[in-house]
């Protein structure tokens, strides 16, 4: 593994703890895989067609939404998914896979994020039952998930900064349309996904880019790039 161009898509703001999270996981992952990494940050509004994503092996939707250009984000996530290149979203960047899947796989036009469309028609994103701000907590891993097979355990310790989550009730039909689960908290609500026909397509809606500010590479950021240059999956 020589040279990686990571695309981080999402709205820079040096203030932002994961993002300054994310500045230290590249550094330690390029020092991990003995790798030269290129990460780009690619400005949601700056994202109106998908020629600026081409150039990139690996796409991370980062912490930060609402974003300044949802559709900006939407249409990177929908780019790796559709591509198979290797994605992660993190916090809003789970929250947006989601809303992407449910849009152009399942059909689900009107499906939204109750931060930026509370009164849609079809939510997706909902608030959660407790704020996540500022919460660290232990989640369970799905046994022979990509997570649990990353992180080498069947617990792991996460840390939040986020009010929105999956709305239970629309799980069931993204499980039915491929999507796996692969983290859950200890009152079950889910808390990571995955699809397995990718080389490796994950959203955390924790943020796992914080361990890098305790010297410790996020174990899904490694797997996100160790998957560049694999095959699609068989599902």
């Amino acid at each position: 593994m020589n040279n990686i161009r990571l695309a981080l898509v999402g709205d820079f703001d040096p203030g932002i703890t994961a993002h300054q999270g994310i500045v230290k996981a590249v550094e330690l992952a390029e020092s991990a895989l003995h790798a030269a990494i290129e990460a780009q940050w690619l400005a949601t509004d700056s994202l109106t067609d998908e020629e600026p994503l081409r150039a990139f092996d690996a796409i991370w939707c980062v912490p930060g939404s609402p974003y300044r250009s949802m559709d900006g984000a939407l249409l990177a996530i929908r780019f790796a998914r559709e591509q198979g290149k290797p994605f992660l979203g993190t916090c809003g960047g789970f929250q947006h896979a989601v809303i992407e899947f449910a849009r152009n796989v399942l059909g689900w036009q009107q499906a939204d994020h109750a931060e930026t469309a509370p009164d849609a028609e079809r939510l997706l994103v909902t608030p959660l039952s407790c704020s996540l701000v500022g919460v660290n907590e232990q989640v369970s891993l799905q046994p022979g998930s990509r997570l649990a097979e990353l992180y080498g355990s069947d617990r792991a310790e996460a840390g939040y900064h986020c009010r929105f989550g999956l709305n239970p009730d629309c799980l069931d039909a993204l499980l039915a349309a491929g999507m796996q689960v692969a983290a859950r908290d200890s009152a079950g609500e889910v808390r990571a996904l995955e699809l397995t026909d990718q080389p490796f397509f994950c959203m955390t809606l924790f943020q796992p880019e914080r361990l890098a500010l305790q010297g410790v590479l996020p174990p899904p950021l490694l797997g996100l790039l160790q998957a560049v240059g694999q095959p699609r999956r068989v599902a």
